[in-house]
Parts: structure tokens; C-alpha cells; sequence
């Protein structure tokens, strides 16, 4: 991927090599690897270390050639590999971030129009936890367990990308 930050002239050449077994990602910068500490992640946020620095970026924009950024302040565009989607899916795979059984996760992105279930709920498998608006259609993310909800991970108004946990069912 190229990333292009504020003003300047040089753009970045970026790669995901693979993602770590302690909540890292192991990328290549320019021909340098480094290990990126991911410590929180949301559908508008990412909170990371890396080389020892704290850094926050917001997710200005995002559309399906590239992603708009402020990283500590600075803006940077991120130009997408036309395959980025199938790539995250497989290394998401091969690592096993995707599924932990009690993650609820999306299957579509779109913007939360409503959460059906509170923290502490009981609910049953197929029972709808939270509802999507995706192309001027509602979806309903339904449990894929029975349990209890633990957590829920995003709120009315949000908007979700494909794969983003939703909620936690215990």
C-alpha cells in the first residue's frame, strides 16, 4: 500500500506482513520491519505503539480506493490494494483473530441504526443483537450462540466494517 502523509512529497511504501500471536502486526515501512503494538481498535479509532511511541489515529474517510487518516495530528492518506479486503480476511484467518467463539462480529459494513440487546442480556441463538443499515437495507446481527451479552463493542450511529466484533456473548 502507498501512504501519502499531509503535504509532503514522498509517499510511503507500507505492507501487513502477519500478524502476531500478542495482539501485534509485524509490517514492512519503506524496507524497514517493524512491530506495531495494537492496544485498542474501533470502527473510528486505533490506539498503537510503536518503536516505543504512543500514537492515535482517527479515521477521517473511507471509501473503497483509499482511507483518510489523522495520525497524531497529521493527516495521511492511505491508497488500498485492490485485494485489501480478501488479504485481511486471510490473515485474519491464518491468525485466528477473527473467531474467537464468543466475538459477534459483522458480516456486512454499515452504520448501527439500533442495538437491540443491552450488556447482560440473555440471549438466544438467531436473536438479534444489533441492526445495520447498509445500502438503504436493514440487517440484523444475530447472536450465533445462546449466552449471555458481556459486552457490547459499538454503539447507535457508528459506523462498522465488515469483520468489526460487535459484541461479546458469553
Amino acid at each position: 500500500m502507498e501512504f501519502k502523509v499531509g503535504d509532503l512529497t514522498p509517499i510511503l511504501e507500507a505492507e501487513l506482513i502477519r500478524t502476531l500471536s500478542d495482539e501485534s502486526v509485524l509490517v514492512r515501512i519503506n524496507g524497514k520491519e517493524l512491530i506495531i503494538r495494537l492496544l485498542k481498535i474501533s470502527t473510528t479509532e486505533i490506539e498503537f505503539i510503536l518503536e516505543n511511541s504512543f500514537h492515535e489515529a482517527k479515521i477521517l474517510q473511507s471509501n473503497s480506493s483509499e482511507t483518510r487518516l489523522l495520525i497524531d495530528g497529521l493527516p495521511v492518506t492511505i491508497k488500498k490494494h485492490s485485494m485489501l479486503t480478501e488479504v485481511l480476511e486471510k490473515s485474519l484467518t491464518l491468525s485466528g483473530a477473527k473467531g474467537s467463539e464468543n466475538n459477534l462480529t459483522s458480516q456486512i459494513p454499515g452504520r448501527v441504526v439500533s442495538i437491540v440487546v443491552n450488556a447482560g442480556s440473555t440471549v438466544k441463538k438467531g436473536d438479534a443483537v444489533v441492526t445495520l443499515e447498509s445500502m438503504k437495507m436493514q440487517v440484523s446481527i444475530k447472536a450465533h450462540k445462546d449466552g449471555k451479552i458481556k459486552e457490547i463493542r459499538t454503539k447507535q450511529g457508528a459506523t462498522v466494517a465488515r469483520y468489526d466484533i460487535v459484541a461479546i456473548i458469553e
